[in-house]
Parts: C-alpha cells; sequence; structure tokens
C-alpha cells in the first residue's frame, strides 16, 4: 500500500555512531516525529542491503517503505532513492518488539539490538562487518562511492569555479559545463576604449588577460571623473549590436585570445569545459522575442521608462528587463533567452548557475520569472551561489584593480611548494608531479568552507604541510601507496582478514564505510566542504592506524590483512581526491 504524505513525514531520522561496543559497532535509530526530519543518513552501505533484509519481515513496518529493496541486494551502485526508512504503522512503533527480532543468532551480521527511550540500538559484529566493506572496496577499486542516482539524467552547469561539477559525475549524472563569458554589453565598449588610449599590441599577444585587465581598471579609474567615457562606450556597444565589423573583428580577436588563456590556466587545475558560450551568443532579435512573449502573457508593466516584470509580492522588487529610455535589454533578458535555448539544445533534468553571492537577487528574480513563464522546466533551475574569497584589505574588486590572478596564486603556491620538497633531495626526485602539491593546497583551502561563506586569502595556512591543508591529503595517500610497493604483497578481494581485530582498523574501517553517503550528501548539497572534511577524518584514521600497524616483518596472514586494510584506504582517500578534481599523488 503507498503511504500517504502524512507518514512520508514520518521518516525516521537516522543517526549513526562509529564506536564498538563488546566488539560491536553501533547504529541508533529514533522514533518518528510528528513533525518533518529530514533523515541524516551516515550509515555502512554495504550494511543496508542486508539490513533491508532483516527488516522486511516485520509485521509493523510498512512494506512501501522498502521500495527498491532488490535493487540493494548485491548492486554495487546504490540509488539514492532507495535509502530505507522505518516507518510506523500506528502512532507509535514498538520498538521492543523490533529489536528482539535481531540478534538472535551467532552468524547473523547484528551482534544485538537494543530498545532505549526513543531509540532502537543496533549492535553489528565488526568481523562481519570487516568481512563486507574491505573487499567490497578492494573489488570496485576506484568504482568504490559511486551510485547511479543521476543514471540516465542530464546536468548543465554554468560555471567558471574549479570542480563544481566533479560531484555529479560522482552520483552517475552526465553533465554539459559551459563557462559562460561576459563578452557583450556596455562593459566591452568601455574595454575597446580603454585598449585605443592605453593598448599595447605586444602586451595584448603576450598575456591577454592580465593585459585588458589593466586597461579596464585605467578607463574605470578615468571615467570616475570624466563621464563623457562612459558616452563613448555606450556609442561604441550600439556600433557593436549594429554590425561595425571593425569594432566586432576587435571584440572577435580580445575574445579569442582571453579564451585560449583561459584554457591554459583551466587546464593545470585539470578542469575542460564542454563550451564557451556569452552574453555574445543572444542577439537582439533573441531578447525581442523573450520580450513579446512575456507581453502578450501579461507579465510586463511600464515603471519609469522600463518594462518590468512586478515581484513585490514575491519580496523581490521589480525585475527590469528593458529601459526604453536607455534603449537596451537587460542582463536578465539575455539571460532567459539562454535558458530556453539551453532547453532547447539540451533537454537538461537540472541547470546550475554557479556564480558569487553578489547576484544572489538576480538570479532569484530570473528563475522566478522562468516560473511565471509557466516553462515547465523551471524547477529545474537552481542557483549556487559561493562567498567572495577577501584580501587582508578587504574584497577583491576588478574595476578598483584589487584582485589576485590565479595563475600568480598558483605559480606562487608551487614554487613554494618546491622549495620545501627540494629540501629533501632523494624524496624530490621520486616526486611523480611537484606542481601537484601546490594546486590541491589551492583547492583544498578554496573548497574547505561552506560555499556561500567567504574567506580571507591566508597563503601561509595554504601552502602549509601541517594540519589540515591539501598537503596533508596528498602525503596521506602518498604514504599508503608507498607501504603497498614496498611490501609488494598481492592482496585482492579474497583476502583473509581474521587477523584485523586491532581498535584503530576498527575506526579506519568505520570511515571508509561512510563514502558512499559522503557522495551522495555532496550531490545533494552541492557542499564539496563535505567531501574534503570525509577526507580529513579518513586522513587522520589512516595516520593513527599507521602508528598502530605495522605490516613489514608481520607474519603472512598478518601483513596480507593490514595491507588489505591500507590499500582499501588509499583507495577510498583516492576516489575522494579525484571527486574533487585532484590528481591523487603515488609518491611525496
Amino acid at each position: 500500500m503507498p503511504l500517504t504524505s502524512g507518514e512520508k513525514k514520518a521518516v525516521l531520522e537516522l543517526k549513526y555512531k562509529a564506536r564498538m561496543q563488546s566488539g560491536a559497532c553501533a547504529w541508533h535509530w529514533r522514533q518518528p516525529r510528528s513533525e518533518y526530519s529530514v533523515p541524516l543518513i551516515i550509515i555502512q552501505t554495504i550494511q543496508r542491503g542486508y539490513l533491508i533484509v532483516e527488516v522486511s519481515g516485520l509485521e509493523m513496518l510498512h512494506t512501501a517503505a522498502l521500495t527498491s529493496a532488490s535493487e540493494w541486494i548485491g548492486a554495487e551502485w546504490i540509488p539514492l532513492n532507495a535509502i530505507p526508512c522505518l516507518l510506523a504503522k500506528g502512532p507509535t512503533l514498538g520498538l521492543h518488539r523490533v529489536a528482539e527480532k535481531f540478534g538472535r543468532g551467532d552468524d547473523g551480521l547484528f551482534a544485538d539490538a537494543k530498545a532505549e527511550g526513543a531509540f532502537i540500538k543496533f549492535f553489528v559484529r565488526w568481523t562481519k562487518f570487516r568481512d563486507r566493506l574491505i573487499p567490497k572496496i578492494l573489488h570496485l577499486d576506484e568504482k568504490y562511492g559511486f551510485n547511479s542516482s543521476g543514471h540516465g539524467k542530464l546536468a548543465v552547469v554554468e560555471f567558471s569555479s574549479p570542480n563544481i561539477a566533479k560531484p555529479f559525475h560522482a552520483n552517475g549524472w552526465h553533465t554539459v559545463s559551459i563557462n559562460y563569458l561576459g563578452d557583450w554589453g556596455k562593459q566591452y565598449g568601455l574595454l575597446a576604449i580603454g585598449f585605443s588610449r592605453h593598448g599595447s599590441e605586444a602586451s595584448l599577444v603576450a598575456d591577454p588577460i592580465r593585459h585588458l585587465y589593466e586597461v579596464y581598471v585605467q578607463i574605470n579609474s578615468e571615467a570616475r571623473t570624466d563621464e563623457t567615457i562612459h558616452d563613448e562606450a555606450r556609442a561604441y556597444f550600439k556600433k557593436m549590436e549594429e554590425g561595425d565589423p571593425e569594432c566586432l573583428g576587435l571584440w572577435q580577436r580580445f575574445r579569442d585570445l582571453s579564451i585560449s588563456k583561459y584554457r591554459e590556466i583551466y587546464d593545470r587545475f585539470h578542469v575542460h569545459f564542454d563550451e564557451y558560450a556569452g552574453e555574445s551568443w543572444y542577439s537582439a532579435l533573441q531578447m525581442r522575442s523573450v520580450v513579446d512573449r512575456m507581453e502578450d502573457m501579461g507579465l510586463l508593466s511600464d515603471v519609469a521608462g522600463s518594462r518590468s516584470v512586478d515581484l513585490k509580492a514575491y519580496k523581490l522588487g521589480l525585475a527590469v528587463i528593458e529601459r526604453r529610455d536607455a534603449g537596451g535589454m537587460l542582463y536578465i533578458a539575455r539571460d532567459i533567452a539562454a535558458a530556453m535555448h539551453r532547453q532547447e539544445q539540451y533537454k537538461f533534468d537540472k541547470m546550475y548557475y554557479v556564480v558569487g553571492t553578489q547576484q544572489e537577487n538576480h538570479f532569484k528574480q530570473l528563475l522566478k520569472v522562468l516560473e511565471l513563464m509557466g516553462l515547465p522546466w523551471a524547477d529545474r533551475c537552481e542557483h549556487i551561489a559561493f562567498g567572495m574569497i577577501k584580501t587582508q584589505d578587504g574584497n577583491m574588486n576588478t574595476r578598483n584593480g584589487t584582485v589576485v590572478f590565479l595563475e600568480d596564486l598558483l605559480n606562487e603556491s608551487q614554487a613554494s611548494m618546491l622549495e620545501v620538497m627540494m629540501r629533501n633531495p632523494a624524496r624530490f626526485q621520486q616526486l611523480q608531479n611537484p606542481n601537484e602539491v601546490g594546486l590541491t593546497a589551492i583547492m583544498i583551502e578554496d573548497m574547505r568552507s561552506r560555499r556561500v561563506k567567504g574567506y580571507e586569502l591566508d597563503e601561509d595556512r595554504m601552502r602549509a604541510f601541517e594540519g589540515d591543508t591539501g598537503p596533508y591529503l596528498q602525503y596521506a595517500h602518498a604514504r599508503l601507496r608507498s607501504i603497498e610497493r614496498t611490501v609488494n604483497l598481492d592482496v585482492g578481494p579474497g583476502v583473509d582478514l581474521s587477523a584485523l581485530t586491532e581498535p584503530s582498523a576498527v575506526t579506519l574501517a568505520d570511515v571508509m564505510a561512510v563514502y558512499p553517503d559522503v557522495v551522495r550528501d555532496a550531490g545533494v548539497s552541492l557542499e564539496p566542504c563535505n567531501v574534503i572534511g570525509f577526507a580529513f577524518r579518513l586522513a587522520h584514521a589512516v595516520m593513527v592506524a599507521l602508528e598502530n600497524l605495522r605490516v613489514l616483518n608481520q607474519p603472512l596472514e598478518v601483513a596480507s590483512a593490514r595491507l588489505a586494510l591500507f590499500k582499501a584506504a588509499r583507495i577510498t582517500l583516492g576516489n575522494a581526491l579525484r571527486s574533487l578534481g585532484i590528481l591523487p599523488l603515488e609518491r611525496m
């Protein structure tokens, strides 16, 4: 019998505690609350399918709560919608009676189950847990943690920030990445006027992005005291829109040179775009079609010489579509045209705009207008906001010239890393890719906090080898790989793990087991920091285990079991780094 909406709101809140009690790991299931609560899914994937088999025969539970159970049993890629939830048939759940169904045999996964207050506490046998988890990781290798929740679905991601699309791949999505360039509008006219006054052909060819940035800063500075510069910029852009060949020729040259430089920098970050689009893609004719459609739907009204959509009822003010007095469409009209074009071209299941928090109101207006236009895919569009990076002097600002170039930051970071590593020439010669350490330092520092939180750029902390930094994660991975090379034992899914009983092994296994849920959560929350937090927890557990579990000069059965544990940890940590767009190092 299908669940009612009220029953669906009675989802049990799941909490996991990784600890050993009488040789068993503990789970907690909480009784349903009257209000809706999002379940916290932190639980060992390997154990879930077994649990479904156990609970499916309990009469007091809704069988509908166990839908897609067959997809879980023996599945390597586990669908998101198959997460099991225990739902009470009545207002109360007989927790003691549920508990009595578990822990009655000597060979099962569960050692015991106890009802305590509003919880059922499940105790999992370490040996059963160990013998399921580690062989599974060794078998799946780089596929461990992947799932098919996005199988057959396509996401369009508009961004110019490394790694945002990676979590989608880990959840089975096909993605189309778009770098949407601000290559049109009055600001380009301003740049062209600036280049005519201060441009250098040699500097443009040598470093187009830096030179055009310097020109843009200079002309903006002059325009603060000379309003005629803005008039010139508007007139220049008008000539572009009218198809002036000389103006368009210079625009195309600036664009081509800039994209070439962008690709060079993004290649260093392992970021590749499927499409370099831009505001210039959408003509005045296309935008006029959008405005006419909105006009026919009665969405537009005249306000102070502008055609606007009144969004005050949604606390979003006025979305100005066209300024008739200034003679032009605004950015939102171009964004509407772009969204409609992308849906027509890609038939996307989701579209994400990865743009800073400064544009939050713009995207709230855009998404609301798409909804009011009755577009059936409007609810598939989402703004993924991120905070701004600050220097010690405050926020970066292009017009004021207060920015730090990513290329400079990467070069300086790599130079700093190399200086430290070259203090040990023997180890430096073995290093697989010295530049990757500096790259990891930048990427981990940038993604370690919640997206919307701005942060102050601290280059010293970013480049440190101690503490929770990118180089520390690379060191942990390289050290695990070194053990595999040194011991040179062949350990596969069939390895005997019976010698693996130490507490540090249990802790490490518990951390590894939650990685598939970390991936699923990242696909929902779109927060890379969750993956980074997991990677640090795993690296810490690895270091503790390495101190306590020697592999060299141990009996074969002990060495093989411990090496299997460390190989599984290396696979898991490597997968976490790759999900962030970082290449795990083999030597360091």
